[in-house]
Parts: C-alpha cells; sequence; structure tokens
C-alpha cells in the first residue's frame, strides 16, 4: 500500500463513522498531512452541518495553523463546488492554498461532477484521483445508485432455518438470536427506509422502528395494494412516518401518506421511482417472501443480508428467496449459532 492509500485508508474509516446521519448527502472523511504527519482530520457528521474537508482544517492546532499552505489534503470523495446546506469546500481549499489535494473518486452528483476538481486545478493545487476508487465507490454505494440510477440502494434482509426456512404459513416465528436482533437494528438505523409487503404486515404487526441500537428509525413503507392492513395494527395506528404503496388512495393524513400506484407488471419500478422522487436513497427491505423474491426475479435489489440459524430445524413452512447473479463477500461472519451472508448482486457494469 502506497502513503497515498495508507492516508486514504483513513479518509474512509473516518467518512464510515457518519453512517446513518448524514443522508441524502454521502459520507467523507478527510485527512491534512504535512511531511508524513497528520495534522488534522474530519468527516462529515450530520446532514446540514459542515463537510469533512471544513471539519477537518477546523481540528488543525494553532501552532500547525501555519502549515497548512504546505499540506497535503486526503478526501475521500470530490470536494462539493456549489452552495447547498454549506458553502463549497473547494473554495475553502483555495482560499486555505493547501498545496496538494488526493481525491478517492469523482462526485457524480450533477450539482458537482467534475467541477471541484476543475477549480482546484484552474487554481494550481496539484490535485491526484482515483487513490482507493474502488473502495470509495463502495462506501458510498447508496449515494451513486441513487444519483445514477435513479432509484434507492435496495438491501434485502431475512431470517432462514438451517433447512432454508424463513417462517411457518400464518404464523410468526423467532429464527435469529438476540444479538443478530441488535444487529438488525443497528441496520435499520443506517438507511433512509424500511419497507415490507402485506402478510408480514398483517401477519406479525410490527413496529419496524429502531429500538436495540442508536441512531434514527427509517421511514417505514408497506405496500398494501388493497388497503388490507387492520387500522389497529403498528404501520397505521402509532405517530411514526409511514408510507403506504397501494392502488386505492392518494392522500396525506398527518404523518402517513398514501401512495397510488398502477396494479400492473411495472409496480415495483413505479414504487422505486416514487421513493426517488421522495429523496428516499435506500430501503432496507424485511419481507415478506413474494415481496423479496419479486425484487430478485426483477433485479432491482443491490446487497442481500441473510441470518441462518445453523442449529433450527423447522421441516416446513414457508421457503427462504432464491437469490439470482449473487457474489458472497469476505463480509459474512458468525455471531453464537446465527451465520450473516451477505451478498451483492452481479452487474453488467
Amino acid at each position: 500500500m502506497t502513503i497515498d492509500e495508507q492516508y486514504m485508508q483513513r479518509c474512509l474509516q473516518l467518512a464510515a463513522l457518519g453512517a446513518g446521519h448524514v443522508a441524502p448527502n454521502p459520507l467523507v472523511g478527510a485527512v491534512l498531512v504535512h511531511d508524513g504527519r497528520i495534522i488534522g482530520e474530519g468527516y462529515h457528521q450530520q446532514y446540514g452541518q459542515p463537510h469533512a474537508e471544513v471539519n477537518c482544517l477546523a481540528s488543525v492546532q494553532p501552532q500547525d495553523q501555519q502549515l497548512i499552505a504546505e499540506s497535503t489534503m486526503y478526501v475521500s470523495l470530490e470536494p462539493c463546488a456549489h452552495f447547498g446546506k454549506t458553502p463549497p469546500c473547494a473554495d475553502r481549499l483555495i482560499t486555505e492554498k493547501v498545496k496538494r489535494v488526493v481525491i478517492a473518486c469523482r462526485d457524480s452528483y450533477a450539482a458537482v461532477d467534475g467541477k471541484g476538481i476543475t477549480k482546484l486545478q484552474a487554481a494550481g493545487i496539484d490535485v491526484t484521483l482515483g487513490v482507493l476508487e474502488k473502495e470509495a465507490l463502495q462506501l458510498n454505494r447508496r449515494f451513486f445508485t441513487y444519483h445514477q440510477q435513479q432509484r434507492p440502494y435496495i438491501l434485502l434482509k431475512w431470517a432462514q432455518s438451517a433447512d432454508g426456512y424463513i417462517g411457518e404459513t400464518e404464523k410468526q416465528v423467532a429464527i435469529s438470536n438476540a444479538i443478530s436482533n441488535r444487529l438488525v437494528h443497528r441496520w435499520r438505523s443506517e438507511e433512509a427506509a424500511i419497507m415490507v409487503g402485506t402478510n408480514t404486515a398483517i401477519i406479525d404487526n410490527p413496529k419496524l422502528n429502531n429500538r436495540y441500537w442508536f441512531g434514527p428509525s427509517p421511514l417505514r413503507v408497506v405496500i398494501d395494494k388493497q388497503l388490507r392492513i387492520p387500522a389497529t395494527h403498528h404501520l397505521l395506528k402509532d405517530e411514526q412516518p409511514t408510507f403506504i404503496v397501494n392502488c386505492l388512495l392518494q392522500k396525506v393524513q398527518g404523518n402517513k401518506e398514501w401512495i397510488q400506484l398502477k396494479d400492473d407488471h411495472h409496480f415495483l419500478r413505479q414504487l422505486l421511482q416514487a421513493l426517488h422522487s421522495r429523496g428516499i436513497q435506500s430501503v432496507l427491505v424485511e419481507g415478506g417472501r413474494q415481496l423479496l423474491q419479486s425484487l430478485i426475479d426483477a433485479q432491482l435489489w443491490d446487497e442481500a443480508r441473510i441470518i441462518t440459524n445453523t442449529a433450527l430445524l423447522l421441516g416446513h413452512g414457508v421457503a427462504a428467496p432464491t437469490l439470482k447473479n449473487a457474489t458472497r463477500t469476505d463480509a459474512s461472519f458468525q455471531q453464537e449459532k446465527d451465520s450473516i451472508q451477505i451478498f451483492y448482486r452481479h452487474t453488467t457494469a
């Protein structure tokens, strides 16, 4: 690993600390280095608050301020060049007269998309692009999917028995252990929305919130084409914001929005377009089998997280979905008797 890669690796570590707090912005980390010594670090901590580069510069100690103009700024994503919630980071780097900027990957968001790099170069700053680019693209896969494919990043999640069942017909079954359940709530805190189908909503009566981890609860999305979910169920009764995707009604009432779509073979694509238009960058899909398999068959998924209780045999029930065009990652791991496997969908790109 080169020196540039080592510092960029630190940028990626810092960037990841913002997970669950910065969307719809990307995760970004920055490190300022002078003569082999890190004199500043920062990351984007909260949506609407200062970006990574600004936090990095703010962390520089008074005795090191005079070194900024002779330093290299490492940043995991191209510095922004537009006024949004905060001023352009590219302008700040130019004002500080940073000598060199090393960038992991270009920002495909239309308001940036190379403009930050052009600004820096026009100001005479030495720019290096593409250091740990693959890793940076992976870190911000939600952000890039949202902007490049015009849909949310779709994560599928289910728990299954060792013999491949996700539950019993018309009955809720506990499969994963308490540690895995806590992990699932962490996953919930990191995504913009969580989605289930009609049968799961009716049979399980889930709350779909984050109770066992730090951070926010995701927006809830339930597919209920014919509005069959009882008004007494959590998804309709409590105060948490919820989208009810259906084919009968379009209205907003309090913190609930009924989104009406056509009931045709484009339903899932319509659904993802509707979520995209409402700024939903990522969706964790927790069931049921029909919804999960439909997304798999339509190739409208990006990542799958499967929890298998290796000690549980159900013998019968609802069969687990069948993944297609999937690659298992090295991120798979074990939690006591639960095996957690993570897959990504093959793409032609």
